[in-house]
C-alpha cells in the first residue's frame, strides 16, 4: 500500500511518527497523522489551514489530551474508576505514584529513538485512505485522501482534536475543497 503514497503523504506519515515521539506517545494514532498532514506542505495542509487549523494549537490539544489509554477504557467497562485509583495512590504514595517509569529505549545511529508503531486508529486511517483514493478513481494516495479518511471517522480522535482546536470541517466540505485543489493542479 505504501508504494501508492505520494512523496507528501510519505512525509506526513514520517512526520506523524516524529510528532508521536516528541510528545512521548508510544503509538502513532490518527491524531499524530493529523499533525503530520498539517505539518507537511500539501493539499491536506492547505485545506486544514484554510479551515482555521493551526499546527501549534492542534499539537497542544494532542499533547493535553495525551495518548489514548485502552487500559483505562477496559477498567471503566468493569466499573473501575482509574482517576479515583490514581487519586488514592497519590494520596498514599505521593504525586505521580502511578506514572509509567521511563521505558528503556534502544538507540540507533545518531541517538534517535527507534520505531514507534501505529495504533488501531492510525492503521485504520491509512487503510481507509486507500479506499478514499479508489473511490475517487485515483491510483495514488495523497495527503488529501488521508485527510478525507480521518474526517470519515466522525467519532475519531483526529476529528475531536480538530473540534477542540476550534476547526469545523466536515467530510463533504473537505471533499469539495480536495476536488477544487486537484482541478487547480491539473
Amino acid at each position: 500500500m505504501f508504494e501508492r503514497f505520494t512523496r507528501n503523504a510519505r512525509t506526513a506519515v514520517i512526520t506523524a511518527q516524529e510528532e508521536a515521539r516528541q510528545l512521548r506517545h508510544h503509538r502513532i494514532g490518527e491524531e499524530h497523522v493529523l499533525l503530520g498532514c498539517l505539518a507537511t506542505p500539501s493539499v491536506a495542509e492547505r485545506i486544514l489551514t484554510g479551515a482555521g487549523a493551526d499546527l501549534t494549537t492542534v499539537r497542544e490539544v494532542v499533547r493535553r489530551d495525551g495518548p489514548p489509554d485502552d487500559d483505562a477504557e477496559a477498567l471503566r467497562s468493569l466499573g473501575i474508576d482509574l482517576e479515583e485509583v490514581r487519586r488514592r495512590a497519590e494520596a498514599s504514595f505521593g504525586p505521580g505514584a502511578l506514572d509509567r517509569a521511563p521505558r528503556r529505549r534502544r538507540l540507533f545511529g545518531r541517538g534517535l529513538p527507534g520505531h514507534v508503531p501505529f495504533d488501531r486508529s492510525g492503521k485504520k486511517v491509512l487503510e481507509d485512505s486507500l479506499r478514499v483514493a479508489l473511490s475517487l478513481r485515483h491510483n495514488y494516495i495523497g495527503t488529501e485522501h488521508v485527510l478525507l479518511a480521518m474526517l470519515g471517522h466522525t467519532e475519531g480522535r483526529a476529528v475531536r482534536v480538530l473540534r477542540e482546536a476550534g476547526v469545523t470541517l466536515d467530510r463533504a466540505t473537505a471533499t469539495d475543497l480536495v476536488l477544487a485543489e486537484l482541478r487547480k493542479s491539473a
